[in-house]
């Protein structure tokens, strides 16, 4: 992926993560969310590790963001009120930001693996699919039911939960 590319991707995805912070209407929030996801989806795919790219869009922003949704949407969250916001507060997030962000260009500017350029990686013979679904189904059988099972004890608790009484 060409350099352009990337930054395209990765100002797409930082933007959209701060709106989920900054929006005031939940939804709204979790739909930034997505497509935060979405961008970082394309990162990964970029680094040509498909697998946990297509798993990133599949997985939560698939399942996971509607499942959100649906609790927001079942709680009835109302957006947040407007409130006049603690100047005091806020000017001290501001200089806790800045000093972690000055904290880290100092911290990458005395690494000095981070002024070198990396060669690329060496292309795999084998689909990293199989070896993910290799050592998934040959390793970790039981720990992979267990967890099914409970997605599915959860997912019945919730539709049972969510259930109206009769009037």
């Amino acid at each position: 992926m060409s350099p352009f590319l990337f930054w395209i991707f990765a100002v797409f995805t930082v933007i959209f993560g701060a709106a989920v912070v900054l929006n005031r209407n939940p939804v709204a929030s979790a739909l930034s969310l997505v497509v935060s996801f979405l961008g970082l989806s394309a990162l990964f795919m970029s680094l040509d590790a498909f697998f946990v790219g297509i798993i990133q869009v599949l997985v939560y922003a698939g399942a996971v963001m509607v499942l959100f949704l649906f609790i927001i949407m079942l709680l009835d969250i109302r957006v947040e009120e407007l409130r006049r916001i603690n100047l005091l507060a806020a000017a001290g997030g501001i200089g806790v930001a800045v000093i972690l962000l000055i904290q880290i260009c100092v911290v990458i500017g005395r690494f000095q693996p981070a002024r070198r350029v990396f060669p690329p990686l060496a292309r795999s013979t084998t689909d990293d699919v199989w070896n993910i679904g290799r050592l998934l189904f040959n390793n970790y059988n039981l720990p992979f039911q267990i967890i099914g099972v409970l997605v599915l004890v959860a997912t019945i608790g919730v539709v049972l939960l969510s259930r109206r009484e009769p009037r």
